[in-house]
């Protein structure tokens, strides 16, 4: 992995750049042993993206949160989504979120266009084929909020996957907010702003995800 993503052939390192394989660290051409662990969560708004490629021209949320520090984001938010996103620059940890197979919970607020009934929130709890997946979903909570809002706790992280869900039950997503990632919570993180996390809430996450905390 390059600064969180998938090396391809031929890359480029630079010195600035962190390079892992298997969530540890290797050597480029600055000690990465001196590389001070960063972990922020931040209330990302609609509009940023998480990639720096294939963006449309969009802004990305490290230029729009402008650490100095090299930082990457833990998993996607798609462009037309808000709320909680993780950028850390700890490999082992962006690789334990990002495997769905290991059931870390994130929970949504979504509002749709249309009322919701027993019928949507039942399908949605049981599972739903994706055609153009080609897979079912997993077994999620769906709660109902309002007539139109509901909240939804996913265990993996199929592309689009709240918003496909929505269409095989012929609702289409009107505002998508993610408020959880395992046990960091959005509260109180006014749009746009980021937050350090704080000591007991790494250790608490390091422990939900099987990792060791050597710092």
């Amino acid at each position: 992995m390059i600064n969180g993503e998938t090396a391809s052939l031929g890359a480029t390192v630079g010195e600035e750049d962190l390079v892992s394989l298997d969530g540890k660290y290797i050597a480029t051409g600055k000690d990465v042993e001196k590389v001070k662990p960063i972990i922020i969560a931040f209330n990302k708004p609609e509009g940023v993206v998480c990639t720096t490629s294939d963006n449309d021209g969009a802004m990305n949320v490290v230029d729009y949160i402008g650490m100095k520090e090299r930082i990457y984001p833990v998993g996607r938010l798609d462009k037309d989504s808000s709320g909680l996103l993780l950028l850390t620059n700890q490999g082992a940890l962006t690789n334990t979120l990002l495997r769905a197979a290991n059931y870390h919970e994130k929970e949504y607020i979504v509002k749709v266009n249309k009322d919701i009934d027993d019928e949507f929130i039942e399908k949605m709890s049981n599972g739903i084929y994706l055609y153009e997946l080609k897979t079912k979903t997993r077994k999620c909570k769906v709660k109902k909020l309002n007539k139109n809002t509901f909240s939804i706790v996913l265990t993996q992280g199929l592309n689009r996957q709240i918003r496909r869900m929505c269409a095989a039950c012929d609702r289409k997503v009107q505002k998508l907010n993610r408020v959880r990632i395992v046990n960091i919570k959005l509260d109180g993180l006014a749009v746009g702003d980021y937050r350090n996390l704080s000591e007991e809430e790494i250790r608490r996450l390091y422990k939900e995800l099987g990792i060791r905390d050597n710092g």
